[in-house]
């Protein structure tokens, strides 16, 4: 198989041939037809996310069709389009499991981070945390919704049922959460890096009922406000324009510090609350709200070869919508 690797953090992938990989007991192996580039890529690559396995294959929003069974796993899944997340495996066992939360599992296994992901034209998968796909759908499409899409969700149940949102950052997962709000009858109020215009009409073209940049503020109170861009200093800024009562949602698995502030930007019972992983029920959910809500994802789609240059873009923010990876 071909695959982009990450021999050393920090440094760029490297393209090598290996193998292909055999599924074990449990397991399934995809062939790939589009692996979406998150912001998380970015984070290990950079070294921004500690430990990674090195060397590593990146690659969290796997779309790709059953090619191989591993004992003990479903063989009628051979054949199925399938789609792997970033929550690879979690023990089962202990007690954020038992009750439920596996996403804050005390010994899980993350794709593209601490098992290989899918910068690949193939990749092992544990069947049991791969979601069957719809086998008419664009695979290319499909792709950011396994990250962007998953993350993007629970961050919205957390910012609760409140009508007027703010988005801070404009990219992947903004840009499907904006069509969830707008079919559930929210507003979004869209914030962007300062002076990227292109972002804000974006926004616009999705339905914001506002978009400026962060250093902008809306005529109205937001209801909740959900940060996806890994800045810290967001924070602050999101805290001031939330109503009493309102709440802050950290949608990121990695920001730069936040820097301090006066106790009053979080009095009045605001709330600042961050979204760890997601579970598998996050999206038995997602799925089927995203189809009823007609979201359709923008992507940029780049030959698996250029893996490097679609998180140079995403690093330079020169992207709208997501970067996908088609071997």
């Amino acid at each position: 198989m071909k695959a982009m690797t990450l021999e050393e953090a920090g440094r760029p992938l490297k393209s090598v041939e290996r193998p292909d990989p055999l599924p074990g007991p449990g397991e399934i192996r995809l062939r790939v037809e589009a692996c979406a580039v998150c912001r998380t890529d970015l984070h290990v690559v950079d070294g921004d996310l500690p430990n990674p396995k090195l060397p590593l294959v990146p690659g969290h929003e796997i779309v790709g069709i059953v090619d191989s069974i591993g004992a003990g796993a479903d063989p009628s899944r051979l054949g199925r389009r399938v789609g792997v997340p970033w929550l690879g495996h979690t023990c089962g066992a202990c007690a954020y499991c038992v009750a439920g939360a596996e996403n804050l599992c005390d010994d899980p296994l993350f794709t593209g981070y601490t098992r290989d992901g899918g910068f690949a034209t193939h990749v092992v998968a544990d069947a049991s945390y791969a979601f069957d796909l719809d086998p008419d759908a664009d695979p290319v499409a499909l792709a950011p919704l396994l990250c962007a899409g998953l993350i993007g969700w629970r961050s919205l149940k957390k910012a609760g049922e409140g009508r007027r949102i703010g988005l801070f950052g404009f990219g992947a997962a903004a840009h499907i959460v904006a069509q969830l709000c707008v079919a559930q009858g929210r507003e979004v109020n869209a914030f962007t890096r300062p002076g990227d215009l292109q972002a804000q009409d974006f926004a616009r073209s999705l339905g914001a009922v506002w978009a400026g940049g962060s250093d902008r503020t809306p005529d109205v109170m937001l209801d909740a406000a959900i940060i996806f861009a890994p800045v810290g200093e967001l924070v602050p800024g999101a805290l001031r324009l939330v109503r009493k009562g309102g709440r802050v949602v950290c949608g990121g698995i990695h920001m730069s510090d936040i820097p301090s502030m006066p106790y009053r930007l979080l009095w009045e019972e605001r709330e600042l609350v961050s979204v760890a992983n997601l579970t598998r029920r996050d999206a038995v959910e997602f799925f089927p709200a995203a189809s009823r809500a007609g979201v359709r994802t923008h992507t940029v789609v780049y030959p698996l070869e250029r893996a490097n240059e679609a998180l140079g873009d995403l690093r330079a923010g020169r992207l709208t919508g997501a970067a996908v990876l088609v071997p």
